[in-house]
């Protein structure tokens, strides 16, 4: 069964308006998933105007309540929602970087994702932004906050890392072992990627979708294909919906599975992390029957789903039992445990005032899952939601782990009748009545949720594609979490207990 279609509003408002309508919309239990700058044609030779939308969401019921604030575009500037939003401050950051939109009276006005050696007055999004000029040299170094006192010390970590991960700068004040205070500085990798897909058609935007975020491609895709299809009609049918809840739960489970391995030689484990990776190029090598890729690309596919094959149950089963064998000796270890218990702790409050989504909010209490909020199809009994509350290292692993356990599950229930198929719906008629020109896609991928809003051109190509990865929600929290107690030698182990994606963030 297909649950009810989401109920969709949008309203048009004036910047002055915008504090309390936020508000009303954030007291209703709404929270702000996505903020996009638009550039639209005003109708005149060479004229322009700027439209921004404010999206929030709540559920269930499945609801999404789009806010649009035209502003003059010789001056773009509204008043800010940070004091009522700490995401609602970034967003209008991002956007001052890459759009030039002013947010009046916002409390960190510096910049956020425009690096210093960035040139003055270009904003790489406006429609008149050209090439991009020659860097310059850097206006100053960056304005970290300095800690002050005696034994304070700071100790300066990457961009550049040891391992093959993104780039990303950590600077920490450290007195004796324990971290005072962290600053992170992200966006060394800004791709365009928003940019890059404007002018495409829907089914030549979707390889860039997959590609957000490299292990998260069935999530971003899945929240691209969702927004597509709402944008212009097309009914998914019921087969090709159990299997993109299926491809998403595989997607969560080799990356979960992977992550307790991880966490496991962050404490000097290896042994553990060997089997979990044992074990996750097991289900890589099934990714690969079931798509054609071990990351899952070309699952999803606008209007349906595509599976060369379907996941054996006795092999699921035999895989889970390898998973909870390696589970139960990390924690049946004393010096596992007692390295998880209590380091790097988010409080519910600190989790809730950020926003924060995924395995980080649930382990600090907060049981938002989009798989219940904003539903992809009837989850039944087969969905069960882990919550824990200590906000640590070790309530971030038993939720891993707790998802693994439910996504065996929510695999099992997705592929018992399920065969393999290649299923689209193909374009609606003409006469749709329900084509939108936009749409939103809304998923909860292994990170946490995902959203994605698109827009059309009257010729049908992308006109704004504006996707969020969770991260760009989690990634202020792993400073807070850090701060306190904290010592230095558990930041890799910290680090990897909120697994940031640099990508999904820095796009």
């Amino acid at each position: 069964m297909h649950p009810q279609p989401p109920h969709r509003t949008q309203t048009v408002i004036s910047a002055a308006d915008l504090p309390d309508r936020a508000q009303e919309l954030l007291d209703a239990g709404q929270r702000l998933a996505l903020v996009a700058a638009h550039h639209d044609d005003a109708g005149a030779p060479g004229g322009r105007a700027v439209r921004v939308v404010y999206l929030f969401a709540s559920g269930p019921p499945d609801t999404r309540t789009e806010l649009h604030v035209r502003l003059d575009p010789d001056t773009p500037q509204l008043p800010t929602l940070a004091h009522l939003s700490f995401p609602g401050g970034r967003f209008e950051r991002e956007m001052a970087d890459l759009h030039g939109i002013t947010p009046l009276d916002h409390p960190m006005p510096r910049r956020l994702v425009r690096h210093f050696h960035w040139p003055r007055n270009w904003y790489p999004m406006r429609p008149d932004a050209g090439p991009p000029p020659p860097f310059t040299e850097p206006e100053g170094p960056y304005p970290f906050l300095e800690v002050e006192g005696e034994g304070v010390y700071e100790i300066p970590v990457g961009p550049v890392h040891a391992g093959m991960i993104e780039p990303g700068h950590f600077r920490f004040s450290v007195v004796g072992e324990t971290i005072i205070k962290l600053k992170a500085r992200l966006w060394f990798v800004h791709k365009g990627i928003e940019k890059l897909f404007q002018g495409r058609t829907s089914e030549r935007g979707l390889p860039l979708a997959e590609r957000i975020s490299g292990d998260t491609a069935v999530g971003h895709a899945l929240a691209y294909c969702l927004a597509v299809e709402e944008a212009t009609g097309i009914h998914v049918p019921a087969p090709a919906r159990r299997a993109r809840a299926l491809l998403l739960e595989l997607e969560r489970l080799h990356n979960h599975t992977a992550d307790i391995g991880a966490l496991c030689n962050d404490v000097g484990h290896s042994i553990l992390n060997t089997h979990a990776l044992r074990i996750r190029e097991q289900l890589l090598r099934l990714n690969h029957e079931i798509t054609g890729h071990r990351l899952l690309r070309g699952g999803v596919i606008i209007g349906g789903a595509q599976l060369r094959s379907v996941p054996d149950p006795a092999r699921m089963k035999a895989i889970g039992e390898d998973i909870r064998e390696v589970t139960a000796l990390a924690l049946g270890h004393s010096t596992v445990h007692d390295r998880f218990t209590g380091t790097a702790q988010l409080s519910t409050q600190a989790a809730q005032d950020l926003g924060c989504l995924g395995y980080v909010a649930r382990a600090s209490g907060l049981p938002a899952d989009a798989r219940v909020t904003h539903p992809l199809l009837d989850y039944g009994s087969a969905l069960t939601v882990p919550v824990h509350t200590s906000g640590d290292v070790l309530a971030r692993f038993l939720v891993r782990t707790e998802e693994i356990d439910a996504s065996l599950r929510l695999i099992a229930h997705f592929a018992d009748g399920l065969a393999p198929m290649s299923t689209t719906a193909g374009p609606p008629p003409r006469n749709h009545t329900t084509t939108t020109g936009s749409g939103v896609g809304i998923v909860e991928g292994w990170r946490g949720t995902i959203t994605t809003r698109i827009e059309l051109a009257p010729d049908g190509t992308l006109r704004r594609v504006k996707p969020v990865d969770p991260s760009f929600f989690n990634w202020p929290a792993l400073p807070v979490a850090l701060s306190g107690d904290t010592i230095v030698p558990d930041f890799p182990l910290a680090n990897k207990s909120f697994n940031l994606s640099y990508a999904g963030n820095d796009l």
